[in-house]
């Protein structure tokens, strides 16, 4: 109260200061003052916003979103125009109905699962005309987060045994007929592949997958789990780890192992002639991520190794790695980024993390400070067009759940 009668007997003062100005510096001493004035509004508003507590900074922002979210509804209960494929509508309802504000009983949340539901195929996939896996995966991921209602438990686990059926076992040929054994084989073994018919897999699809057995409850000792760790292996840049040629050793994940190494980042040729792979950031969390849901414990060398990376290429202003290509792709797919750096060190149970140059960085805290300061006024988040991230309701899910891990990790490790 004390604080609002000084800034008050401030801002006053300073109102007045030109009326006691000649009549000819009036005018301009009047335009001073608004700055003034205005300047003094946002710093007032950045010492509220320090001085409010971590969880409930993060709520606030999620509030704004979600409210955004229930006007973007259409009369169907899905989200986005016609051409979103059915893992939006899966994002967002998954979102949602993990915010204590938004059960399922409501009428928004029951409207989009029923319409979610709907969209099951016979096969037991949940997807439009493509991507038969990726959105099946986000989608069974939306319904673990009500697994307890009647009406979801047979949906999921037809979901789920679509989905272990698009990963590369040796039991299973590939589209071309690829086969264990095959060099091209044993770089997608492991992996899911977009389709059950079994097409390349890559880390992003696959880290997705995982994520979507670990929210159904799967086991880390699942077999689905145990296979996918040979997968993980050969996407990390170490190799000590990966049986793959063009194997680095910084650490970090690329995008694909599959058909001589993918990434995002592009390729670089060694000192010695070889083609390798650059990682970077959203895969190398995303890999973190993926190995601990996989039963990988966060002692074993590759999740060490994994650590290091992020620890010498900690960003909140990038997505490392990316710059390395083309400097102008340094930022695509932040809130991609953001939303995958949050899940995996969420898993990996490290509040903070040092980087190379000794900065402690409590990543919840910075991270929450800076989805704070890219929110817009009408509660959405906008990212650049790569990877669809201009679609406020894309951008916008990836940064909720990315505060709802922070408000997780906050209640388990509160901030000091």
């Amino acid at each position: 109260m004390k604080n609002r009668w000084t800034t008050a007997v401030l801002a006053m003062a300073v109102a007045a200061a030109p009326l006691m100005m000649p009549l000819t510096s009036r005018a301009d001493g009047i335009e001073s003052v608004g700055k003034e004035i205005t300047k003094l509004g946002e710093k007032l508003e950045q010492a509220a916003d320090k001085a409010m507590d971590p969880a409930a900074k993060a709520q606030a922002g999620m509030d704004k979103a979600l409210a955004y979210f229930i006007t973007q509804q259409n009369p169907d209960g899905s989200f986005g125009d016609a051409r979103m494929p059915p893992a939006i509508t899966a994002l967002i309802l998954r979102a949602m109905v993990q915010d204590k504000n938004h059960p399922y009983s409501s009428e928004p949340v029951k409207k989009g699962y029923a319409w979610l539901i709907a969209q099951q195929k016979p096969d037991g996939g949940i997807y439009k005309d493509m991507l038969e896996n990726y959105n099946t995966a986000i989608a069974i991921s939306a319904l673990a987060a009500v697994k307890d209602q009647p009406e979801i438990k047979p949906v999921l686990e037809k979901a789920v045994a679509h989905m272990r059926g698009t990963q590369w076992t040796p039991d299973k040929p590939g589209v071309n007929g690829e086969k264990d054994g095959d060099p091209k084989y044993t770089a997608f073994e492991g992996g899911f592949s977009y389709n059950p018919k079994h097409g390349r897999p890559d880390l992003s699809n696959v880290q997705f997958s995982i994520q979507a057995l670990h929210d159904a409850g799967l086991s880390p000792d699942d077999p689905a789990f145990k296979a996918a760790q040979q997968f993980l292996s050969r996407t990390q840049n170490r190799s000590e780890s990966n049986d793959q040629p063009f194997s680095g050793n910084d650490g970090g994940f690329i995008y694909s192992p599959s058909n001589g190494g993918d990434s995002e980042a592009e390729s670089f040729v060694s000192p010695d002639g070889k083609k390798m792979w650059r990682s970077y950031g959203t895969m190398t969390y995303a890999g973190i991520k993926s190995m601990i849901y996989a039963g990988i414990g966060k002692d074993d060398p590759r999740v060490k190794a994994a650590i290091d990376w992020c620890r010498a290429n900690w960003s909140l202003e990038e997505n490392p790695g990316l710059r390395l290509n083309d400097p102008k792709q340094a930022q695509d797919g932040m809130f991609y980024y953001y939303h995958a750096m949050a899940k995996a060190l969420h898993a990996y149970g490290q509040p903070v993390l040092t980087d190379t140059a000794g900065v402690a960085h409590d990543w919840r805290l910075e991270l929450l400070d800076k989805l704070a300061a890219q929110q817009k006024p009408n509660g959405i988040w906008v990212g650049g067009a790569r990877w669809m991230e201009n679609v406020p309701i894309i951008s916008t899910s990836y940064a909720v759940l990315a505060l709802q891990e922070i408000q997780k990790d906050l209640a388990e490790h509160p901030a000091k």
